[in-house]
């Protein structure tokens, strides 16, 4: 099992619009209903990109495995040193360290960007997995926002948790 990760490029886009649909259509990571397309997905990747967060790739044995990418937690100027995480994983690829390895580096891509603080909006306080990954490598939890999304019939939490980046907190930017 040779696990790399990579920076996510739009040859990828096929393989990230199927595992976010999967996502999106079984799944309550993401509280989207609908799955987006591949255009739609190609450009939240470009806006990303073009703004200089990361978006990676994980290929394990030459197959998509997973993706991850950070996005700005906030619009106001403020919250600029401020991220908030994404990880997807292939189904059939739960369970291969895969969502921890995306994780870790998306960590250490922030950290070198100059960003301070990550943020996980976990969607569904059943998402045990998600939770455990978060916390394997260094999050805590802040909270939970209780009833706030409504998909497959029942109403859903979002945990939230959080950890700092390089120095976090400790000094100004």
């Amino acid at each position: 099992m040779t696990l790399a990760i990579r920076p996510a490029t739009s040859a990828d886009i096929p393989a990230i619009t199927r595992i976010y649909a999967h996502a999106v259509e079984y799944g309550t990571a993401s509280f989207e209903l609908t799955s987006p397309d591949e255009a739609e997905m190609t450009k939240r990747m470009n806006d990303l990109v073009a703004r200089k967060f990361p978006y990676l790739a994980a290929e394990l044995d030459g197959a998509l495995a997973g993706y991850a990418y950070a996005a700005p937690y906030r619009a106001r100027p403020a919250y600029r040193f401020t991220v908030e995480n994404s990880v997807y994983v292939a189904p059939d690829m739960h369970r291969r360290g895969v969502g921890k390895a995306l994780l870790e580096a998306l960590i250490q891509d922030c950290t070198n960007g100059g960003f301070r603080l990550m943020i996980a909006v976990i969607g569904d306080s059943r998402q045990a997995a998600s939770i455990g990954v978060h916390e394997a490598t260094g999050f805590k939890h802040v909270g939970v926002f209780e009833n706030v999304g409504y998909k497959f019939d029942r109403w859903l939490d979002t945990v939230l948790m959080q950890r700092a980046l390089g120095p976090g907190a400790t000094s100004p930017p």
